[in-house]
């Protein structure tokens, strides 16, 4: 069994008017199958409203499955008993560090998570040195989070998740508030947690680029998984994704343009150096 697997997961939403009666359900996520190793990264694409959210937080035990099952590390995330083990195994980072930052110093923020989890305090201020060290913000760490950037803040929410040890790192649009910048800082930083510290990570995105540099990639699209395979082979079907409502990486795109005009590239173009290759 991998580290997150998921059979035949259903989720709905319910909507009820004043007194309490069903107005109507909404399938969020419909029949999915997941079976997700340790130390994989595992990007998540689907355009506004696909489910891919709302299977994020199934991971976390946010949400519970309407019907079948979800397995964190080989506990069902219905057992209401195992949801503080599900939690440590699987951390959760939202879009808005705003959401997840309390602590008035950086470190103090990074040790809050540990602190909870019972970690004596010597192990805390390891921990936090070390996953502060990890995502690039050790220099920072006498700082106030209300004056850092917003790439450096998701950075510190980040560190404050690793700092609890996870198996698993699960980011929901990590980098949908952020400017460019911002937004190269987190995936570097996500990167290296998974190349480095052997962390499984599962990114939500609509960013394709991001996506460039996952193991494998997860298209989802009205609550179903309708494409999966490596960055290559899903960044090949460019016309598959355009009727998804997706973008494709713009290098890909204009591998794909110069293909259509006649020039002999190769399918799956993922970055500037690969394209230049082909043209020489």
């Amino acid at each position: 069994m991998g580290i997150i697997e998921a059979s035949k997961l259903i989720f709905e939403y319910i909507r009820r008017d004043e007194e309490g009666n069903v107005e109507g359900i909404t399938r969020a996520v419909d029949q999915v199958d997941l079976d997700i190793q340790k130390g994989d990264f595992i990007a998540i694409l689907g355009h506004n409203g696909s489910g891919k959210s709302t299977l994020a937080k199934h991971m976390n035990g946010i949400l519970h499955p309407t019907e079948g099952t979800l397995w964190v590390d080989g506990k069902n995330t219905r057992d209401i008993e195992r949801q503080w083990e599900i939690r440590q195994t699987a951390g959760m980072v939202f879009q808005n560090p705003d959401n997840q930052i309390i602590g008035s110093l950086v470190e103090e923020d990074v040790g809050f998570g540990p602190e909870n989890l019972g970690v004596p305090t010597e192990e805390i201020w390891i921990r936090v040195e070390e996953s502060l060290k990890a995502v690039g913000m050790l220099e920072y760490r006498k700082h106030s989070p209300n004056k850092l950037s917003g790439g450096q803040k998701q950075r510190v929410a980040i560190a404050g998740i690793v700092a609890m040890h996870p198996k698993c790192i699960v980011l929901d649009e990590p980098t949908a508030m952020l400017d460019p910048v911002g937004r190269k800082e987190v995936i570097r930083t996500i990167r290296a947690l998974n190349e480095v510290e052997k962390v499984t990570v599962l990114l939500i995105t609509h960013y394709m680029e991001e996506a460039i540099y996952a193991d494998k990639v997860i298209v989802m699209d009205s609550g179903k998984i309708v494409m999966r395979g490596t960055p290559k082979e899903i960044f090949s079907e460019v016309e598959k994704l355009k009727a998804l409502r997706l973008d494709v990486p713009q290098v890909t795109l204009l591998a794909y343009e110069l293909k259509k005009k006649g020039m002999p590239i190769s399918d799956g173009i993922l970055t500037m150096d690969e394209l230049v290759k082909e043209i020489c």
